[in-house]
């Protein structure tokens, strides 16, 4: 980051949702050698960070939020929070997103400082809406403003009840015991719902966000937290109210901010619609014709804090709090929760008794802003800031692991209700955030790493619950229905339905169709013993693709059913693929192990040596026995599987890179241990099949490492030809490519002689 706001070209992209800013900001920073993408959620950042592992390898991404660091010493890629992003890092590419939060009276000083001071080296843009555009070229006057259309529709329709409410709809509340009522009356009327709040753990949302997106449930109830890039396959959007509480007031939202959210509903060409309940007040026609034209009234100013804050004392410290902007347009930050906390204890003479130097000052301030995540009351939040910097003032300056421990311990219960389990994750994500400080805590790396398996735990027990309380377990039918006879062409069908929904009377084994034998091929195709049953399709993620059922509607199928069983069915294939790389519970791991395992689980299973070498240069003894007992075989130039190479393993790899990616990657006919592999076809859809490239091959990854082996001996011609079953050109080029190339000395050539 920098002040010298000329020294980069600064662009601005500013459109209403859905206009693929971010994709775009992606893309571009990929471009570079280096780059940071700062963003308004935690849940997005981890969004984005693992579609950026999926391109470059996790050993080139970094992860910075407040609860969360992942930083591999070869990173070059910073994905991050926007309070997070670091001040001291310098990449080639800049961006911030959802810039227009600027204006927000609580967070907007933090985005204004990153758009008066954060740059890249070579290039900076700003992501946001079209609200910010007068303010952002008076501050940043050399930038260049690009307007980007929105690429679907947005279409206003009738209110209705949630009766009405067509499928794929999400409604949005503002407050949690409205959310849960809500989705209790569509558990009710409709079958059940998927929760997303703001509050909920990556792991939990993208628990309920899976639910959604596979079809076992047909509608979402959230907070206003899906407005910020959170990419859902909505049609819909209702708003179940107009007013939201501020954290000081309770006020109607403004057009922009319903437009936020509206926008939702409808992705890439898709067209959305959106509306208010009967319940709630009607939107007003002017509301709707801006949130349709996406146009919107101007920001009028922008929140802003000093950036340069005097330490000398507490006292001081609270003047250039209060010292007011010198630019146009911008307007000093109310007091803010961490302004609030720093007041507090400014008042306890305890506290400024210890305040013996700036550096005590400058730590008080940086503790005030450990997030409140508990929603406590100040003087409790102020009295946990209080207890960790007497701890740090006081020799030996950090926090104890046994401390810390004894904490996390009272928090590792997964009983009780939705309120119980998501106020220890509000706990453990205090303490996660504070072990990420390095220099607050002893053993700040395993500390994190064992709240951060708390948390997981927490995240299933939460997921759990949810489901329990607001999805309706699917039931069989209650009368028996008339069966065809067997010569009948739906006799089949209807034998798969009463394995999947029963018909009260016992079936022998041999009229039985299972769902347990359920192929998927690698273009995707659901096979039972039936025929085909369904077409897996693009989910949330890679790993959690939707299914697409491909029968003729029937009268007596129950098709959301079938679909849900389906998907069960998919995650369980998934799930045995990638055991080697789950993380046992109660079975602690290092954190070196535990960043392999997430890196072989994303890329399915088969990973660049070089793209992990940090992990690699950290494992110990203990380490190469865990990975050994995993069965995860430390190749010279790759990491992968030992057990998950079978045909059935591959196809499914190639059923799920087709359905996330769009992409057709082939597979090797039956017996072979290559396959063919055009400049066309990726180098990442082939090292997602576990067949690297080698030359003009995609060479499954075991044979290519026993090549590699042998590739110094004599004969190794002829035992490539073995291993590969391949001709003997075929043979030579793959073990020209595998060989490692030997630089060639040049000679220093000698002037010529005079004379």
């Amino acid at each position: 980051m920098q002040d010298d706001a000329g020294a980069t070209r600064v662009t601005a992209l500013l459109g209403p949702t859905n206009t693929g800013k971010t994709h775009r900001a992606i893309e571009r920073m990929l471009d570079h050698e280096s780059g940071m993408l700062g963003l308004p959620l935690r849940l997005l950042a981890r969004e984005v960070y693992d579609r950026v592992v999926l391109r470059v390898g996790s050993d080139a991404v970094a992860l910075v939020t407040g609860e969360e660091k992942r930083i591999p010493p070869t990173a070059r890629y910073w994905i991050c929070t926007v309070e997070a992003m670091p001040h001291d890092t310098a990449v080639e590419f800049l961006a911030i997103d959802e810039i227009q939060l600027s204006a927000h009276r609580e967070r907007g000083h933090i985005f204004t400082d990153r758009m008066l001071r954060a740059r890249g080296t070579r290039e900076t843009w700003f992501l946001g809406a079209e609200t910010i555009r007068p303010l952002l070229a008076a501050l940043v006057p050399h930038a260049e403003l690009r307007k980007h259309p929105r690429l679907s529709e947005l279409r206003a329709v009738e209110p209705t009840t949630l009766g009405g409410l067509p499928k794929r709809s999400a409604v949005v509340a503002f407050s949690m015991n409205r959310v849960y009522e809500i989705a209790e009356r569509l558990r009710h009327r409709r079958g059940g719902a998927a929760v997303v709040l703001g509050a909920l753990s990556p792991r939990a949302r993208n628990a309920q966000v899976a639910l959604y997106q596979s079809g076992e449930v047909d509608y979402l109830v959230a907070t206003d937290a899906i407005g910020m890039g959170l990419n859902l396959d909505l049609n819909h959007v209702a708003f179940a109210d107009l007013r939201k509480f501020d954290g000081r007031e309770l006020r109607e939202l403004l057009p922009a901010e319903l437009a936020q959210i509206a926008g939702r509903a409808g992705r890439h060409v898709q067209n959305g619609t959106f509306n208010s309940l009967k319940s709630a007040a009607p939107l007003p026609s002017g509301v709707t014709r801006a949130i349709e034209a996406h146009r919107f009234a101007p920001d009028r100013v922008l929140q802003w804090r000093n950036p340069a804050l005097d330490f000398t004392d507490v006292d001081a410290l609270l003047a250039s709090l209060k010292q007011a902007p010198v630019l146009p347009g911008l307007r000093l930050a109310e007091q803010a929760e961490d302004h609030d906390t720093l007041l507090e204890l400014s008042r306890r003479a305890d506290i400024r008794a210890r305040l013996q130097h700036p550096d005590h000052v400058a730590l008080l301030w940086e503790l005030c802003q450990i997030p409140d995540y508990r929603q406590l009351m100040l003087s409790h939040h102020a009295n946990l800031v209080a207890e960790i910097f007497e701890q740090l003032v006081a020799p030996p300056g950090r926090l104890s692991a046994e401390f810390l421990r004894q904490r996390l311990a009272r928090l590792a219960r997964y009983d009780g209700d939705i309120e119980q389990l998501m106020s220890r994750m509000a706990f453990v994500r205090t303490w996660t955030y504070v072990s990420s400080h390095g220099a607050w805590a002893e053993q700040a790396t395993q500390i994190r790493e064992e709240a951060h398996a708390i948390e997981d735990r927490l995240s299933d027990a939460l997921h759990e619950r949810l489901v329990q309380r607001f999805v309706v377990a699917r039931k069989g039918a209650s009368a028996v229905p008339i069966k065809p006879e067997k010569s009948h062409p739906f006799w089949a069908l209807e034998q798969l339905r009463d394995e999947l929904f029963g018909d009260g009377r016992e079936r022998s084994a041999g009229t039985r169709s299972s769902l347990a034998g359920v192929l998927v091929e690698a273009d995707g195709k659901l096979v039972g013993s039936d025929g085909v049953l369904g077409q897996l399709v693009r989910g949330n993620d890679l790993l959690n693709p939707s299914v697409r059922l491909l029968l003729a509607d029937r009268a007596n199928l129950d098709r959301e059913t079938l679909q849900s069983q389906l998907v069960t069915q998919v995650r369980a294939q998934v799930a045995d693929l990638l055991a080697p790389c789950q993380l046992d519970s109660g079975v602690p791991v290092s954190p070196a192990v535990t960043g392999l395992l997430y890196s072989l689980r994303v890329s399915l299973g088969c990973v660049e040596r070089r793209t992990v070498a940090a992990q690699l240069s950290a494992l110990g003894a203990d380490d190469a026995e865990e990975l050994a007992r995993r069965r995860i075989a430390l190749g010279v130039r790759w990491l992968y599987l030992k057990d998950r190479l079978k045909p059935r393993h591959t196809a499914l790899r190639a059923a799920l890179w087709n359905a996330f990616q769009n992409e057709a990657i082939p597979v090797p006919m039956a017996g072979a241990t290559f396959l063919h592999a055009p400049t066309q076809l990726s180098d990442a859809a082939l090292l997602a099949l576990s067949h690297p490239r080698v030359g003009a091959l995609g060479v499954r990854v075991d044979i290519a490492e026993r090549v590699l082996a042998l590739s110094h001996r004599k004969d190794a011609l002829q035992a490539t030809q073995r291993l590969l079953g391949a001709k003997r050109a075929t043979a030579q080029a793959a073990l020209d490519a595998l060989r490692p190339r030997r630089r060639r000395r040049r000679r220093a050539r000698r002037a010529p002689s005079g004379g």
